[in-house]
Formats: structure tokens, sequence, C-alpha cells
């Protein structure tokens, strides 16, 4: 068995910084949607992909992918938004297995109020603590991050 690669003091720091501030933020962006909106951080982001995509609706296998949640997850998540009137799910016309969730008139709406005071919060707890340089970094090192999980799956 092999020693593992420890981190330095340095690495430990950062590591922990990342854990301790994502938490949080996380946590604060779920308490902040939910007060405001009803919403939580995964319905919120299921109605954005949906809001983008061409007629706003995607298979669910596509949602799946795009909003990070597991198929099982991904139902349960459209099945309380679709109880709220938000979203509806259909079956596919040319393959009765795939079913299409739809963001309704109304969860564009709910979805448009959402948006304006969640921007708010992403940039006062987010955008405009990071120097431009270092939101650049970030997104490059989470951009690699994820491309090195998806080798993984």
């Amino acid at each position: 068995m092999t020693e593992p690669r420890w981190l330095d003091a340095r690495q430990q720091r950062d590591w922990r910084s990342f854990i301790e501030g994502s938490v949080r933020l996380h946590d604060l962006l779920e308490r902040d949607l939910k007060a405001k909106h009803g919403l939580s951080t995964s319905e919120y982001e299921i109605m954005v992909r949906l809001s983008e995509a061409p007629g706003h609706a995607l298979r669910m296998a596509e949602l799946a992918e795009h909003a990070s949640q597991s198929r099982s997850r991904l139902s349960h998540t459209c099945g309380r938004l679709e109880s709220k009137g938000l979203v509806r799910r259909e079956s596919c016309a040319n393959d009765k297995r795939g079913v299409f969730a739809q963001l309704t008139e109304e969860g564009y709406a709910a979805l448009e109020r959402a948006a304006r005071d969640h921007v708010e919060t992403v940039r006062d707890f987010f955008i405009d603590l990071i120097a431009p340089e270092d939101l650049e970094a970030i997104g490059r090192a989470f951009t690699a991050v994820s491309e090195r999980i998806a080798t993984v799956r």
C-alpha cells in the first residue's frame, strides 16, 4: 500500500476554505430562494435549464444530466414543481418510454421573479467579492474538475 499524497498546510487551508465557503454559500442560496420564492436550489436549477431549452422543454434524461441530479431525484423534484403548477410532464409522441418536462407559463413567470432576487444574492455573496481574474480562475478550475469527474462516471 502506498502512502497517501497528503496536503501541505497551504493546500489544506485552501481546501477547507473552499469546503466551508461552498457549504455556507449553498445554504444561503437555499434559504434565500425558499424564503422569498418557495423554491429549493434544485427546483430553481431545473426551471433555469428548462427556460433555456427550445420550447422550454427537455427530455427527463437530458434534464437529469444538465441539472446534475439522478433520474430518481429529478423525478421527485419535478413532481414537486408539477404540484405547484410550475412544470408539466408529458410522454414523448415518438418514444413512449421517454418523458418531457416543460416549464409552464406560470413556471416561467415564477422563475423570472426568483431570478431577479437570486442574481442579486449571487452577486452580493460571490461575484462582487471576487476579483475578475480570480473569478476566471475559478471558472477554469471547476471546468477542469467537472471534466475530470465526467471521465470516471
